[in-house]
């Protein structure tokens, strides 16, 4: 099922709005000091800096939605590493390749035609993938699966 599900109220996603921007802005700060640290390396090649910031982020946010935005439709079992592949799988493909493809072509315009100093390009792209990161995390990263309920969280 990729729609929205039959238990969620209009609070509970609301919840989870909230909570995906709280670890999205621990996840902005992970990005931009990546990012920062990169740059004072090899301040050249800020998109590959970019997408390593970008791509620590993901794997930052993952676990915290794991256990905090979307912890309601994780299976029991945690220890289970077939119950997190799927999920993971499911959000590296959306939201890091949102956040990938958003951010170098951005990086690129931003950094490389605009000017615009890399950290603050890296706030602008940031702000733009994430509406559709929280949309592709509700509705297919973190879904519940119709006949797997006897393994989620009552």
């Amino acid at each position: 099922m990729s729609g929205p599900q039959a238990s969620d109220g209009v609070g509970q996603v609301a919840r989870r709005w909230v909570r995906f921007h709280v670890v999205g802005i621990a996840g902005v700060l992970v990005q931009l000091v990546t990012l920062a640290g990169l740059n004072a390396i090899a301040p050249r090649q800020y998109v590959w800096n970019s997408l390593i910031a970008v791509e620590t982020a993901v794997l930052h946010n993952f676990i915290a939605h794991v256990h905090y935005t979307w912890r309601d439709r994780m299976w029991r079992d945690r220890r289970r590493c077939r119950a997190l592949l799927q999920p993971l799988w499911r959000f590296q493909l959306a939201n890091g390749g949102v956040s990938l493809v958003g951010n170098a072509l951005l990086m690129k315009l931003l950094v490389g035609a605009a000017h615009i100093p890399v950290l603050a390009a890296n706030v602008v792209a940031i702000g733009v993938c994430g509406l559709a990161n929280f949309w592709l995390g509700e509705r297919w990263a973190f879904r519940v699966r119709l006949g797997r309920e006897a393994y989620l969280r009552g």
